[in-house]
C-alpha cells in the first residue's frame, strides 16, 4: 500500500543535521503557537496533530535513525512504499518516565506513521491507562527557563528569595491572558553558577488538562568586591607589611564564614597564595572547596622620621638586591 510521504524535518523546520535541543526548541515553539487551547483558527488542530508526529519521531534516537534511513531524496507528499525489508511494526517502547504526551485513540497518527513504526510505538505515561476514544488531546506544557542572578553570600549560606515573572494562564472561557506570578525560591547552600534550580509545575501550562511544565533557575553569581570564585575555591588578596612578609607573622584572614588566623611564613613573596583547606564553597555532595589568601606586600604612602631612619638604616646594610 501507498501512502504519502511525511517529512519531519520540513514540518518542524529544522535541518536533517539538528541537534536534539534545535529540535526540541522547534518543537517547543511550534506547540505553543498551534495548541488547540491557544489557536482556534481552521487547520491548527491538523498542523498540531503534523507537530506532535513529527516530534514523535525526531526526539527519539532510535526512532530518527530509522527514519533517516530512507534517505534525503523523498519529497512531502510524494507516493511512498517501505522499501524491501522494512519492519513494518518496528517498535519503539519507552520505559518508565519517558512520556511526552498523551494522544486520543489509536487512529490519530498518520498513515505514514502507522506503517512505519506501528501503532504500538506511543509511549504513556508510568500507571497511565488506555486512552478511550474520543476522548481530549492531551499535552504536557514546555518548561521555562531563566536566570537568577544571586550574591555570593547567599551562595555560600543557602538563601530564600522571592522572584515574580510573567506568564500566561488560561482562563474559563479559553482565552490566554498575562498573568503576573509571584515565587519563593530556595537558593541550596554551596550552589555554584551554572547550576539549576527546578521549579516544578512552574514553567507553561499544559494543554486539556496536561500538567504544566517545570521552571529552570540558572543561577549566575555576582562578582564579589573581595572574593574571586573558581569552582569552590574562593581566593583573596590579603595586604601585609614588608616586615611580616620577611620576618613571617600570623594575621586575621576574613572569610564569608567567619575570621581565622592565618601563619605567614619568613621571607614570603607578593603574589603568593596560602591556604586555608575547607574554608571555601561548601559542598553538600563532597568536600568543601578551600580558601586561597594571595599576599600583597604593601608599604606605608608616608614614614615617621623614625621608620625614615630605620629604612635607611636597613637600605645600608642589606646586601639584598631585588633585582638580582
Amino acid at each position: 500500500m501507498a501512502v504519502k510521504f511525511r517529512d519531519y524535518y520540513e514540518i518542524l523546520g529544522v535541518s536533517r543535521k539538528a541537534s536534539q535541543e534545535e529540535i526540541q526548541r522547534a518543537y517547543r515553539k511550534l506547540a505553543r503557537k498551534y495548541h488547540p487551547d491557544v489557536n482556534k483558527e481552521a487547520g491548527a488542530e491538523e498542523k498540531f496533530k503534523e507537530i506532535n508526529e513529527a516530534y514523535e519521531v525526531l526526539k527519539d534516537p532510535e526512532k530518527r535513525a530509522k527514519y533517516d534511513q530512507l534517505g534525503s531524496h523523498w519529497r512531502a507528499g510524494q507516493d511512498f512504499r517501505p522499501p524491501p525489508g522494512w519492519d513494518v511494526h518496528f517498535d519503539f517502547e519507552g520505559g518508565p518516565g519517558q512520556q511526552e504526551f498523551f494522544w486520543s485513540g489509536s487512529g490519530d497518527f498518520s498513515d505514514f506513521f502507522e506503517m512505519l513504526f506501528g501503532g504500538q510505538s506511543f509511549r504513556r505515561a508510568q500507571g497511565a491507562g488506555r486512552t478511550r476514544p474520543g476522548a481530549a488531546w492531551r499535552q504536557p506544557g514546555a518548561d521555562r527557563h531563566a536566570t537568577l542572578r544571586i550574591r555570593l553570600e547567599d551562595a555560600f549560606h543557602g538563601a530564600t528569595k522571592t522572584i515574580s515573572f510573567e506568564g500566561m494562564t488560561t482562563a474559563i472561557d479559553g482565552t490566554v491572558r498575562p498573568e503576573v506570578k509571584t515565587l519563593e525560591v530556595k537558593i541550596p547552600k554551596g550552589i555554584l553558577p551554572g547550576q539549576k534550580i527546578r521549579l516544578a509545575g512552574q514553567g507553561f501550562e499544559g494543554v486539556s488538562g496536561g500538567p504544566a511544565g517545570d521552571l529552570y533557575l540558572e543561577v549566575e553569581i555576582e562578582p564579589h568586591p573581595l572574593y574571586r570564585l573558581e569552582g569552590r575555591d574562593l581566593f583573596v588578596d590579603l595586604p601585609v607589611a614588608p616586615w611580616e612578609a620577611a620576618l613571617g607573622a600570623e594575621v586575621p584572614v576574613r572569610t564569608l564564614g567567619g575570621t581565622y588566623a592565618l601563619k605567614i611564613p619568613a621571607g614570603s613573596q607578593s603574589g603568593q597564595k596560602l591556604r586555608l583547606r575547607g574554608k571555601g564553597m561548601p559542598n553538600p555532595r563532597g568536600a568543601p572547596g578551600d580558601l586561597y589568601a594571595v599576599l600583597k606586600i604593601v608599604v606605608p604612602k608616608k614614614l615617621t622620621r623614625e621608620e625614615k631612619t630605620l629604612f635607611e638604616k636597613l637600605k645600608d646594610i642589606s646586601g639584598f638586591d631585588p633585582r638580582a
